[in-house]
């Protein structure tokens, strides 16, 4: 898959595996991506497959996760 695609499909996983909204997921992945996270993807993608996709969505989650609301 491309980069552009991997990135899709890790906000895709996202939304999935955590039940977060788009809006949430697309705002993980873009917050990763100004990190620079997604780095090695862009200069290798050859790593931008399905299983990588997987384990990205883990790791971003944990590391971005947006604040839990209290009430």
């Amino acid at each position: 898959m491309t980069y552009e695609e991997h990135l899709d499909e890790v906000a895709t996983l996202l939304t999935e595996i955590y039940t977060l909204s788009d809006d949430a997921a697309i705002a993980i992945v873009m917050r990763a991506q100004a990190d620079d996270y997604f780095s090695g993807h862009d200069d290798d993608p050859a790593i931008c497959t399905q299983e990588r996709a997987e384990l990205d969505a883990r790791a971003v989650f944990k590391q971005y996760k947006p604040p839990r609301k209290t009430r």
